[in-house]
């Protein structure tokens, strides 16, 4: 059985990362660290878990073969360039980065240590969004033209980050606000399907000001290098989100409609789009986080490379930067 920590539990996802280990049968985590010494504690007796308050000491322990860094975004360098430098194995929340300079800083120290990452991007492993990469693969959808991807939640609505999660509104420490917090899980997914992207610009909004100058709401246009034209939604304003992607080509066109896909192309035989695509789907693969404990494990499975979650943030940071200065940015 391998022996984990958490070095951090600042994050909303902290407690469904501990309810995957905890029911799991080869990982155990062994030490948990927070700044927050309470925080940490309350972990550590979720988990039967040792607090440890200085993460060196679990880095140095010879036992701790992966960390699993789930604190406020602002302190992921330096725990990551650590880790790295202790060869542990990798799980870091999403973002990876404040921006894409710190965020490529750590891949960079990731791929030099040679152990195995993972980011919180889990969309990856849905059966539709792994049909649809075949698909586009294969040609199915002729020259793409338009995709939009959409992830809007109510939590401005509903108040989740009026308490423990407080820090998650306040971008000097999450580095972003709705629009990247929600909206890099379908950047994540359009990229994966589409490549690298050549500009962006966005127009952000702070919707109900429940968190001051935070954005809560956010609209994103992309061009990317292939010729398609982009378009992100992100927010935290919504009380549902209907459609979370849209696929268009010459030759096909590609709806998730309420968790239902809506499928035409030209080259595919039975795809009219009239009803919900049931044909050629894969079962779901595991979370992201539980790909990551299988692959600590030895398994072949598939996981984010530590470039690819950089470069998540760089094209973000070119989303914010337009919407700073109301034009289109290079994404370098």
């Amino acid at each position: 059985m391998n022996s984990v920590a958490f070095l951090g539990c600042a994050h909303i996802h902290t407690p469904g990362f501990i309810k995957m280990i905890s029911g799991r049968g080869d990982a155990k985590v062994k030490t948990v660290w927070d700044h927050d010494a309470a925080r940490g504690q309350k972990r550590a007796d979720d988990l039967s878990a040792r607090f440890i308050g200085d993460y060196r000491t679990i880095l140095s322990d010879p036992e701790i073969k992966a960390v699993i860094i789930s604190s406020e975004t602002d302190r992921h360098e330096e725990l990551v360039l650590a880790a790295t430098e202790a060869k542990k194995h990798l799980f870091v929340e999403k973002p990876l980065g404040m921006t894409g300079k710190d965020a490529n800083k750590m891949a960079d120290a990731i791929e030099r240590a040679g152990v195995i990452f993972n980011t919180g991007y889990f969309r990856r492993g849905d059966p539709l969004h792994r049909f649809l990469k075949q698909q586009i693969d294969k040609g199915s959808f002729g020259q793409i033209t338009r995709i939009r991807g959409s992830n809007c939640h109510s939590g401005a609505l509903g108040g989740w980050f009026d308490t423990e999660w407080r820090w998650m509104a306040d971008p000097k420490v999450a580095g972003c606000g709705a629009f990247g917090d929600l909206g890099t899980h379908s950047l994540d997914i359009m990229l994966w399907l589409l490549g690298e992207v050549e500009e962006a610009t966005a127009l952000l909004s702070t919707g109900t000001k429940r968190y001051g100058d935070c954005d809560e709401t956010g609209e994103g246009l992309m061009r990317f290098k292939n010729g398609a034209m982009g378009t992100l939604a992100a927010a935290w304003d919504d009380l549902a989100n209907v459609e979370a992607l849209m696929i268009s080509g010459t030759e096909g066109h590609a709806s998730i409609v309420r968790n239902e896909l809506f499928f035409t192309s030209k080259k595919v035989e039975g795809a009219d789009g009239k009803s919900p695509w049931k044909t050629g789907l894969d079962a779901p693969l595991p979370h992201a986080f539980e790909l990551f404990l299988d692959a600590i494990n030895g398994k072949n499975v598939p996981l984010v490379k530590p470039r690819e979650a950089a470069y998540r943030n760089v094209v973000m940071d070119a989303l914010y930067e337009g919407a700073k200065q109301k034009k289109w940015i290079a994404v370098k």
